[in-house]
């Protein structure tokens, strides 16, 4: 076969280019598409690493401060971050002074205050409870938070001494 001829062959007639022409644009919607939405994702998984990196860090710092017996840098942390989600929220939510995009508030609320602690999450949800007067709803979150917690964390952790041969001390 000449090269004409595999030319020949190999051409598209023009209703066969716009559909594949049509099929490519298609395509490039879906991946930029996709990509934007991993953008999101990226930033939140950027924030994560940031965030349990801070966390590590303080709770260094925290633990040789004042040392280990009483979990001081948690409980630093936890205020901190609560501090940090319940500003950063106010200021750049729809009634806010300080406009931010959604990514932004992802990579700070979701990524960096989730990495360094969930706590902040819990208390601002807590707050919005308590901000739309469901005081019935705010008792039982926060009641069932910190009793089903210690319930789920207790059960982690006797079924992983069980699973090690190990008993309670």
């Amino acid at each position: 076969m000449s090269s004409d001829d595999l030319q020949a062959t190999l051409q598209l007639s023009r209703p066969r280019k716009l559909a594949l022409g049509g099929a490519a644009v298609a395509l490039m919607a879906v991946v930029v598409a996709a990509f934007a939405e991993m953008g999101a994702y990226f930033w939140i998984a950027v924030g994560s690493a940031l965030g349990g990196v801070a966390r590590y860090w303080c709770s260094g710092i925290t633990a040789r401060l004042w040392g280990e017996t009483f979990p001081w840098g948690t409980l630093l942390i936890n205020v901190v971050g609560s501090f940090v989600i319940g500003f950063f929220g106010t200021l750049t939510g729809p009634d806010g002074r300080v406009f931010v995009g959604s990514t932004a508030r992802q990579f700070v609320m979701i990524g960096i205050c989730g990495g360094y602690t969930t706590f902040s999450s819990f208390s601002l949800q807590t707050l919005n409870l308590l901000n739309d007067r469901e005081w019935l709803g705010a008792g039982a979150y926060v009641g069932c938070s910190v009793g089903v917690c210690l319930v789920a964390v207790w059960a982690g952790y006797a079924l992983a001494l069980g699973l090690s041969g190990l008993k309670f001390s």
